[in-house]
């Protein structure tokens, strides 16, 4: 940290369920009505407001009164400019944390879980009321932090992508994808799939070990901080053009995978946001393997 720059915190939530209802429904009655006919209570969706909004007021009195504050909203997340000395606290689910991995840079960040229990917690590890002690931690630098390992696309025309989960290469309405891929050891094949699935171990408990399962649980999948990734095709379609044979795979330190859009287009995102995508167009290339940076996660001691 700077010696004369008091650090800043920078808050990073999303909006609740309830403020997405009331920003489409616009009153409190109408999404009460929408949410019965579906057979739900606005009551649960309040309750589940309100622990948010707690743990972001809890969170909000823990920095101390002479440090700088930021406040950013996910859907913000792209256009937000992160400072290297910022202190990241993240207040909501798992896959927030996940969200935010892409944007950072090596800062440090505390997940806090607002509703202890009803998640998994395994990015969120923290609860509001411990925020204070994990701050003053990151910023003398003492805290307990994992490196969790990320994975990257990068595009022939220098525009690259990461991922702190997976990274999906496909057909943007995953729909048959066609492309020429080429292994870590040089093998190609053309392809005509649901995609490609590249992730990484704290990913392995997702995505990847949804497939994984349905090949009948024969890959091992990396762990968090391991240097390795899993890679997997969806549904590869075999034809007297298209092949099977090259469906799954690890990529170590060095390695990648490529992959050559024979498609008009295909789509590349991760973590689920297929929001914030790359475009694959015919004959363009998109090479995948492990991420130059790393997701840096404070954790209790």
């Amino acid at each position: 940290m700077s010696a004369t720059l008091a650090p800043r915190v920078v808050v990073v939530s999303r909006r609740s369920e309830l403020d997405e209802l009331l920003a489409r429904h616009g009153t409190r009655a109408a999404a009460e009505h929408f949410l019965r006919q579906r057979g739900r209570d606005l009551g649960e969706v309040t309750v589940r407001h309100e622990a948010l909004e707690a743990a972001l007021t809890t969170v909000d009195a823990a920095v101390p009164a002479e440090w700088r504050r930021g406040r950013v909203d996910r859907a913000d997340l792209p256009r937000f400019l992160f400072s290297p000395e910022d202190l990241v606290v993240a207040v909501g689910q798992d896959g927030l944390v996940a969200n935010l991995a892409k944007y950072l840079s090596g800062q440090p960040v505390i997940g806090v879980d607002p509703e202890p229990g009803r998640n998994p917690g395994v990015l969120t590890r923290f609860q509001a009321r411990s925020v204070a002690a994990a701050l003053r931690a990151a910023a003398q630098g003492s805290a307990a932090i994992r490196r969790l390992t990320m994975v990257a696309a990068r595009l022939d025309d220098g525009q690259e992508l990461a991922g702190l989960n997976e990274v999906y290469a496909g057909h943007g309405t995953h729909q048959s994808a066609r492309y020429r891929l080429v292994g870590a050891d040089g093998a190609d094949e053309r392809q005509s799939s649901s995609g490609v699935l590249v992730g990484t171990g704290t990913g392995a408990t997702g995505w990847s070990a949804s497939v994984a399962a349905e090949r009948g649980g024969n890959t091992v999948l990396p762990a968090p901080e391991e240097p390795s990734l899993s890679w997997f095709v969806r549904e590869a379609w075999p034809s007297p053009s298209t092949g099977t044979s090259l469906t799954a795979g690890v990529l170590k330190a060095g390695e990648e995978l490529r992959l050559v859009c024979e498609s008009e287009r295909l789509v590349v995102f991760a973590d689920g946001l297929e929001s914030d995508h790359l475009t694959v167009t015919w004959g363009q290339q998109v090479v995948i393997g492990l991420a130059d940076r790393h997701l840096h996660l404070v954790v209790p001691r």
